[in-house]
Parts: structure tokens; C-alpha cells; sequence
């Protein structure tokens, strides 16, 4: 089993709701961390997870934001299997950006 440690990053040209990262077939992830950086104004940030086996997507963090400030989406770890997605969304495009952390676990040796 192998880690691969990765950042995916938010910059968002809509605000529609944005898949910002997909977990592929090989590997289960965790999100760690989704910062979220306000540069001014105030935003709604919204963050969602795509359960492929149930191809249904479920809302996981919200948060009402004034800048500038930086804040964490993820209040624990959030894990991904395989074909789930993140997305997330905000109430405007400009002044917000995020990163978020991940950790890809190979499930090549994983039973289930």
C-alpha cells in the first residue's frame, strides 16, 4: 500500500458548484484540510461530496465568510472511495480561492 500526499486547488470562475477533485479508481482518499482564503467582502462557501455508488451528492460543510480571512471547511476527515468527488461552490467568484489537502491511499491491498 502506498500514500501519495496531493493539493487541489479552488479558483472559482462560477459559482455554480465545482468538482475540484476526483478520486480515481486505484485509490481511497482523505481530505484533510479545505482551506478557504476571503480576500475581502462576504461569501457563502459550501463544500459537497459525489457518492458514485449512490450517484447522489450530499452537502458536507457551509460556512458565511467576511474577509479577509481564512477558514477550514473540514472539521475532520472526510474519505473519499472510489469515483467519489469533491465540489464546492461559492456565492461569488472574486476575492476567494482555497486549497485543499489530500492523502491517496493505494487500495491495491485493501479487502473491501
Amino acid at each position: 500500500m502506498s500514500n501519495v500526499y496531493k493539493n487541489a486547488f479552488y479558483d472559482p470562475t462560477t459559482t455554480a458548484s465545482t468538482t475540484v477533485y476526483t478520486c480515481n479508481a486505484t485509490a481511497r482518499a482523505i481530505i484533510q484540510n479545505i482551506q478557504i482564503a476571503n480576500e475581502s467582502g462576504s461569501k457563502i462557501v459550501r463544500a459537497y461530496v459525489y457518492d458514485s455508488s449512490a450517484t447522489t451528492t450530499y452537502i458536507v460543510a457551509y460556512a458565511d465568510i467576511t474577509g479577509p480571512m481564512t477558514c477550514n471547511l473540514a472539521n475532520g476527515p472526510i474519505i473519499l472511495q472510489e469515483g467519489d468527488a469533491l465540489l464546492l461552490d461559492s456565492s461569488v467568484t472574486t476575492s476567494v480561492s482555497g486549497t485543499i489537502s489530500i492523502m491517496e491511499v493505494n487500495r491495491s491491498s485493501l479487502t473491501s
